[in-house]
């Protein structure tokens, strides 16, 4: 793999989760160029730098020793991608800083370097977290590749930074460069909040929620058909998002033991809320993680999961295929893996080269949902 080479540092970076001969480097040219930009800014030793969404470290593992950084993002795997990446470049693994998105930021902060994330709504709450933190003076530079930059973005940069500048693009890469200036404190319209018949339950969303605004389809279809009399089963929901699956098997299933993991800390902060709001003190475990990594062996009896098809902007079953091998390792022998998927992603015959049984559980013309038995 090629290295990232800028004016701060010339680093060797892996991707999160690692995959053997992986067809992906873990940095681009948007990348590259807000360095370079940065650079050109002749930061000094003292300069407060914020980064917002670096994906697997690039951007504040290049500046650490160099400027004052501090690291912020709704990944846990992004998170976990610079520690190992510090460590791979002979640097310290808490030599940044790295806060959750779920957890407020202090500035004030004379540069943010952001990369912006597929969710909109995520920059959004980011920006108007911001407004208050950011030094006279500062600077905001979003960078992205431009198949990936909408419009929007700059919209959201005027409205809560200041007047923007787009950059000439190089590498099919562009920057956007806002300049602070005094504006109005904004009201957050995040998280937001939906109401379920069945169960009936409130859920609320942070801004990266996936499907923050309504149920998703592929989750209305796996509703009706959960696990019932699970007993004093221990239980996952794996991908968990606002919590939903698992909250709707708690209220089903009063014995049984939960576990919630994602790798968003704002989907693992709404799940949290939400399941507070529905089951009040039930016990629970609810973490950001890389999927069931962090789980013990033959732990679980149930696993429930609604499988992602993307990283960011890479779609494929990679990230899937693996929750699919985490959730084996966890399960018990005789345990479950319920999942809802596209028919036309294949599953059944991808779980079928991992556990000993597969059986479609009901089907409609876009969902399956499938039971693989340990």
């Amino acid at each position: 793999m090629p290295l990232l080479e800028t004016p701060f540092a010339n680093l060797d970076l892996i991707r999160q989760p690692e995959q053997q001969n992986e067809p992906l480097q873990a940095f681009d040219a948007a990348d590259e160029y807000l360095l370079n930009y940065l650079a050109e800014q002749q930061p000094t030793a003292d300069t407060r730098v914020l980064v917002l969404n670096d994906s697997f470290g690039a951007l504040a593992a290049s500046l650490a020793g160099k400027v004052q950084v501090i690291s912020s993002g709704d990944s846990y795997l992004a998170a976990q991608g610079l520690e190992k990446n510090l460590v791979r470049n002979g640097l310290a693994f808490d030599a940044v800083a790295s806060v959750p998105a779920s957890e407020a930021l202090v500035g004030p902060f004379d540069r943010v370097l952001v990369r912006v994330p597929k969710t909109l709504a995520l920059l959004e709450e980011q920006l108007i977290r911001l407004q208050s933190q950011l030094a006279p003076g500062a600077q905001v530079i979003a960078g992205a590749m431009i198949k990936h930059l909408p419009r929007a973005a700059g919209d959201l940069l005027e409205r809560y930074i200041g007047p923007v500048q787009a950059s000439l693009a190089v590498k099919k890469a562009r920057l956007l460069i806002a300049t602070a200036e005094t504006k109005a404190p904004a009201t957050s319209p995040y998280p937001t909040r939906y109401r379920l018949e069945t169960p009936a339950i409130e859920l609320l969303n942070h801004a990266n929620v996936f499907c923050r605004e309504g149920l998703d389809i592929g989750t209305r279809a796996f509703l009706p058909h959960l696990p019932k009399n699970l007993g004093t089963a221990r239980v996952a929901d794996l991908g968990c998002g606002n919590g939903v699956l698992a909250i709707a098997s708690a209220l089903q299933n009063p014995q049984a033991h939960y576990t919630l993991v994602d790798e968003s800390y704002m989907a693992v902060q709404s799940a949290g809320e939400n399941w507070r709001a529905a089951l009040s003190d039930r016990e629970v475990i609810v973490r950001a993680d890389d999927g069931l990594a962090g789980q013990e062996p033959q732990s679980l009896d149930v696993v429930l999961c609604n499988p992602p098809f993307h990283q960011q902007q890479v779609v494929g079953d990679f990230l899937a295929w693996r929750m699919f091998q985490q959730a084996r390792e966890a399960l018990v022998v005789g345990g479950a893996l319920y999942i809802v998927g596209n028919r036309h992603l294949g599953y059944h015959s991808k779980l079928a080269r991992l556990f000993r049984g597969v059986e479609q559980v009901a089907a409609n013309p876009k969902f399956v949902i499938l039971k693989a038995r340990k």
